[in-house]
């Protein structure tokens, strides 16, 4: 099928108390594994591009390749620019046809967090493209602080105030996740994310989604968490891949060998990922 909104994709995903598992992709073997694995796993999917990845292929090569593969499967495909802080990066994204983006100004005060959101929606509203903000601090999880000082969490009453004012599609929201590798096991807090989302209308986001037990975000999905990304993990198994099919082949037949077998594990991986999902498609 041809690519879906992001906004539908997660309003489907609300419908069924559930989420949608967001994939950092970089090349071809890593996108053509999120979208093959969910159309095995008969899951829908979100393709995402970090910025700091355009050095492996730009803006417009990989918006043409995820609409490429996603006109092959099934099942939904949505596509989205992960965090990025920066205006005019995220309108060249738009241009190049990204059809969902992240306005990331979690590190600003409040109120110019709602400035700088509020322009890429104005923006976006334009070329009808989705905005996901973000309100609360997300850290790294090599700083146990980052996922576990709850005056860091996102606030209830904030998330309602910033979604009005903004009027974003999506909100990522800080309950207890980090980026990166965890230095200890996170404990997400479920009871804020249910607090969050009552006072709010618009699909959650829970970031840092490599290393979260999955009973936690099997409670995460039900209370209120419909979009959940994953990049640390994919990334990681990509070079492990590579590093054993080279430990099992030293003397490959020819140099291009590893690509298939590195394909076939990601794609695996992706789809007993996104079973943790609880809809088909």
């Amino acid at each position: 099928m041809a690519l879906e909104k992001v906004r539908n994709i997660l309003a489907d995903a609300d419908k069924h108390q559930s989420s949608v598992i967001a994939f950092d992709a970089m090349d071809y073997p890593t996108i053509s594994s999120a979208i093959y694995g969910a159309e095995a796993a008969r899951r829908p999917v979100i393709v995402m591009l970090y910025p700091a990845m355009d050095r492996y292929m730009p803006l417009e090569a990989f918006a043409s390749m995820v609409k490429n593969l996603a006109a092959k499967v099934r099942v939904p495909v949505g596509l989205h620019l992960d965090h990025c802080s920066d205006y005019d990066y995220i309108v060249n994204a738009i241009k190049c046809g990204f059809t969902s983006v992240m306005a990331d100004g979690s590190m600003l005060p409040f109120d110019q967090n709602v400035e700088f959101t509020s322009s890429v929606v104005k923006a976006a509203r334009i070329f009808d493209v989705d905005v996901e903000g973000e309100l609360g601090h997300v850290g790294r999880g090599t700083n146990t602080d980052d996922y576990t000082v709850e005056e860091s969490y996102t606030r209830p009453e904030d998330a309602a105030k910033f979604a009005d004012i903004t009027g974003v599609a999506s909100l990522a929201i800080a309950i207890g996740s980090a980026h990166g590798v965890y230095k200890s096991t996170p404990k997400l807090s479920i009871e804020r994310l249910e607090e969050i989302n009552k006072a709010t209308d618009i699909p959650l986001v829970l970031h840092g989604g490599s290393g979260i037990p999955h009973d936690q975000l099997a409670q995460a999905f039900k209370k209120g968490i419909n979009k959940f990304n994953v990049g640390t993990e994919f990334f990681k198994l990509n070079q492990t891949a590579a590093d054993e099919f080279f430990k099992l082949n030293p003397e490959p037949e020819t140099s291009f060998d590893h690509i298939d077998y590195v394909q076939r594990k990601l794609q695996d991986y992706i789809e007993q990922k996104i079973l943790l999902t609880t809809y088909e498609v």
